[in-house]
């Protein structure tokens, strides 16, 4: 037998033993049995073609003696694989729509390397491609990536699963007029040949990689933050994020040390379908938070506090989400409360109860385990998981657990808590034990009032739970009752009223007919507010109400707006009658081509109901 047949025999044993692989914490690849604890990535950035190409090179510790190695890919094309500078063989699995597929790349016990040559393609889901005319200059494309949950796979050949953590590297080719910027230390200015070094000294997981390239200018804000925009964007970004450096003290006056380089914020054109991205050293986010009165920047604190609850401390699964999302409110809150005091931080509470309660009402219909804080998502699409349960379900427990073992007592223990898991990866198990031995053992009665059990595994909210309030939302109830008397809009103003105030006194309005909403209109122009939040508020309240005045600026609102949070309940409340179905098809047909491939998704389903 010669080599090439030897060879040909042994490809199509490894084919027939991996045509089906397990899925397991919506990753195929073997994780458990070889560590990947290096990427270097070697990619051109092509506009005109729309796609990435190059390589990634992964430094392989094979100590499990592994046949293989395995890894998540999804619309992409593999063009060579080499192990130890040696062309190797390889081969794929079908692809599914959600998950991808596998690459089973053979591992003698001593391999050291593997590198794939690959392209990305135009279904590539991570990755959004904007003409110029889709940014806010309007003069040059943006590429911008979003890996979270489980994109990674769609740009990178990946152990697309957050229990993987490993350090990068790369080189990023670009047209010499763009600057590229990574979730890494980053070049604060363009260079002539288009060519950028990244390095991540610290290891993170697959779903914290990302990119951005385009015209964008950097402003510092301190010497260890600032911010990058487009030219047209760049002075109210750095004015509206002024107060990022009291923050980043804040935090740190909070839970410990940053242990990050740099904390530096990319403010994307508006396609962008999240408020913000926690990726380390470079927070992407999206234009809708600059309001001009600085009343949105508590995203800006959400996302730095992920620096530690998320990307210093990581969940192993996306079962265990919550551990990212409901620390990191929480912090969020305490970060606001020491910048902008308790009254204000108890504003961005009880808005964000709202948001829950209504949550909690849709899942009643559609998955009533889905209100748990620890998730089943096996199978299942991981974003499934992106709700208000993480996020404000689990802030509540926490705030539950402060209150039980009071304040100073809670502060020793979270912030032990990241200093000691620093860098690694964390289970909803795991976290119970910890919150046992390290705090509620000292004392019974804290045991029992914690109730952990019914918080973190059943369905709703637990029976003693008691809603938060605000001061200066109670002022506002008065308004709106004064209002309901008299049908005179002055009743319903107050003194200087942030966002805050606005959204509380919008969502707690009584049904009004289309004179009212035309009064409420004329007096404090809506429809027309340059405040995204107020405008999406009051366009699900001109829908609820037939007020059809506000029907052209909320197209165009949706034409201009990525951000999934604005999307979703304005066409799903569309959708509820057949008039309203047929304009929020026609609105998704014009606006689509500006949405990210993630928001797509989420209106496509709502729309084929």
């Amino acid at each position: 037998m010669n080599w090439k047949t030897a060879g040909l025999l042994a490809l199509l044993a490894m084919a027939c033993q991996s045509q089906n692989k397990e899925l397991k914490n919506h990753s195929y690849s073997n994780y458990e049995e070889v560590l990947l604890d290096h990427l270097h990535l070697d990619l051109a950035v092509d506009f005109e073609s729309k796609i990435l190409h190059g390589s990634a090179t992964w430094n392989v510790k094979n100590s499990g003696k592994a046949e293989h190695v395995i890894l998540d890919i999804r619309q992409l094309v593999i063009d060579s694989v080499w192990v130890d500078n040696k062309a190797s063989s390889y081969i794929q699995g079908k692809e599914h729509e959600t998950f991808g597929t596998w690459l089973q790349i053979p591992l003698q016990d001593a391999s050291k390397q593997i590198k794939i040559a690959y392209h990305t393609t135009a279904q590539s889901a991570a990755l959004q491609w904007l003409s110029a005319e889709q940014t806010k200059d309007k003069k040059h494309p943006f590429l911008f990536s979003q890996s979270q949950a489980i994109l990674a796979r769609t740009w990178i050949p990946i152990m697309d699963v957050p229990a993987v953590r490993f350090t990068y590297s790369a080189k990023i080719s670009v047209p010499n007029h763009l600057l590229a910027l990574m979730s890494a230390k980053n070049p604060l200015a363009k260079n002539a040949r288009g060519i950028y070094y990244f390095e991540q000294s610290k290891p993170i997981p697959s779903y914290l990689m990302a990119l951005a390239v385009g015209n964008v200018e950097f402003v510092p804000l301190s010497s260890n933050s600032g911010v990058y925009a487009e030219p047209g964007m760049i002075d109210a970004a750095s004015s509206e994020l002024r107060d990022m450096p009291a923050m980043i003290a804040a935090a740190e006056e909070l839970y410990g040390k940053y242990r990050w380089n740099r904390y530096d914020v990319l403010v994307l054109p508006p396609s962008f379908p999240f408020g913000g991205m926690e990726n380390p050293e470079l927070t992407f986010a999206t234009p809708t938070i600059l309001a001009g009165d600085r009343s949105l920047v508590s995203l800006i604190a959400h996302e730095l506090a992920h620096s530690w609850s998320g990307n210093l401390v990581t969940n192993r699964t996306w079962n265990d989400f919550w551990l990212n999302e409901g620390v990191t409110v929480y912090f969020e809150q305490r970060i606001m409360e020491k910048i902008m005091g308790t009254q204000y931080s108890d504003m961005l509470t009880v808005n964000g109860y709202g948001d829950l309660k209504n949550t909690l009402a849709d899942l009643r219909k559609e998955n009533l385990n889905d209100t748990k804080l620890f998730l089943n998502l096996d199978g299942r699409d991981p974003d499934d998981g992106l709700t208000d349960i993480a996020y404000e379900k689990g802030r509540f427990f926490l705030q539950h657990l402060e209150k039980t073992v009071g304040r100073i007592n809670w502060d020793e223990f979270l912030k032990n808590y990241f200093q000691n898991h620093a860098f690694k990866t964390m289970t909803t198990q795991e976290f119970e034990l910890y919150l046992n031995s390290q705090l509620l053992q000292k004392n019974k009665d804290w045991q029992t009032k914690a109730n952990v059990k019914e918080w973190i595994y059943e369905v709703e909210m637990p029976n003693t739970f008691v809603p938060p309030t605000s001061i200066e939302f109670e002022l506002i109830d008065k308004r709106i009752k004064a209002y309901v008397a008299s049908k005179n809009p002055m009743d319903l103003q107050g003194p200087n009223y942030s966002t805050h105030h606005w959204l509380y006194l919008l969502r707690h309005l009584p049904s009004l007919n289309s004179s009212d909403m035309e009064l409420l209109d004329k007096q404090f122009g809506f429809t027309n507010s340059k405040n995204s939040e107020i405008q999406c508020d009051w366009y699900q309240l001109s829908i609820k109400n037939g007020y059809l005045a506000a029907y052209p600026a909320m197209r165009t609102f949706l034409n201009n707006v990525g951000r999934r949070k604005f999307l979703s309940p304005l066409y799903k409340l569309l959708i509820s009658t057949p008039k309203g179905k047929i304009l929020a098809k026609e609105i998704f047909a014009e606006a689509r081509s500006g949405y990210h491939a993630v928001a797509n998704t989420t209106i496509e389903e709502l729309l084929n109901k």
